[in-house]
């Protein structure tokens, strides 16, 4: 998934630097893997690509003697770059980093848009479980939210996201607001006590129901994604025992891979290329990221007509 990543942001220099078919970059990074490119996302607004849609190219493989789609090969991959540095885009891409950065939202952006519209799209041709959605950095941010956005319908779509933006104002201050309420809720508790029949068969309910499990590539050097890995409770990694048990987990959190070497410079630690790289080596946290939860939580609470009302005694 990250090379597809790698190649929406090279379809985009290519484009800036007018390269044709013959000394484009970006098939280098899509063709070995048999798929081909179907569509690009557009800004309507500057040009610029900022996505695209890639299917499993079945003539090409069959070509190279590969008779059948590897397992767990999705049939089309929506992916989405994250910020260029570069003139034609700067101006387009650091407005959405601002989005995020003021309310953790991309959902008034052009680009949220389409990306939504293009992800029904081949959910439709294709079902949600032949599909997946990439994006690395403010990419991931849009597969995010375009993720989420299917799953409150009842879509669940494979979602990785490399380097996602984990720092907002609207983040800040939720967490002030959350401690807040804890500090309220604590003082509640004291003077009411909660119902002892029908809540806990409807939180049983809740927990039966299918649960959307986006994938995360964070490295604990970039400041840009680190707040994910700030777990709910204690922090904790999985041993090899708990990453066998982490395959069948289906909970309302991720499952979030953890690069740490160390101190490293925000350029390698936000990189893209470290997750194709022969020496990457993983940790595996389990389901416990306290922000990712919070990001998915309006998917699982319970409806207020659910919710049994807290009686005094």
């Amino acid at each position: 998934m990250a090379c597809f990543t790698q190649a929406v942001y090279l379809l985009e220099l290519d484009r800036q630097e007018n390269r044709n078919d013959e000394s484009a970059l970006a098939p280098k990074w899509w063709a070995p893997f048999k798929y081909k490119l179907v569509e690009t996302l557009t800004d309507e607004r500057d040009g610029s690509i900022f996505g695209a849609i890639l299917e499993w190219d079945r003539s090409t493989a069959l070509s190279d003697f590969v008779l059948v789609r590897p397992n767990n090969a999705p049939r089309a991959v929506l992916s989405f770059r994250g910020t260029l540095l570069k003139t034609p885009t700067i101006r387009r891409d650091i407005e959405d980093d601002i989005r995020y950065l003021a309310w953790e939202s991309l959902k008034g952006s052009i680009r949220f848009t389409s990306g939504l519209k293009a992800l029904r799209k081949i959910c439709d041709k294709y079902g949600d479980a032949n599909i997946c959605v990439a994006g690395h950095s403010l990419g991931a941010g849009f597969a995010l939210q375009v993720g989420k956005a299917l799953a409150k319908e009842g879509v669940f779509v494979e979602t990785h996201l490399f380097n996602p933006p984990s720092v907002s104002l609207s983040s800040s201050l939720k967490n002030v607001g959350e401690r807040a309420g804890e500090l309220w809720r604590r003082v509640v508790s004291v003077i009411i006590r909660p119902p002892v029949d029908g809540h806990s068969e409807s939180v049983t309910n809740l927990g039966e129901k299918k649960k959307w499990v986006p994938h995360l590539y964070v490295n604990d050097s970039d400041y840009i994604c680190c707040y994910y890995t700030d777990l709910e409770g204690e922090k904790k990694l999985a041993t090899n025992v708990e990453k066998k048990l982490a395959t069948n987990i289906c909970g309302g959190g991720g499952k979030m891979f953890v690069s740490s070497k160390g101190n490293q410079k925000f350029v390698e630690a936000h990189g893209l290329e470290q997750w194709w790289a022969d020496d990457l080596e993983l940790q595996m946290a389990v389901n416990d990221s306290k922000l990712i939860s919070r990001q998915l939580k309006c998917l699982y609470s319970l409806p207020p007509s659910e919710q049994s009302p807290v009686r005094a005694r």
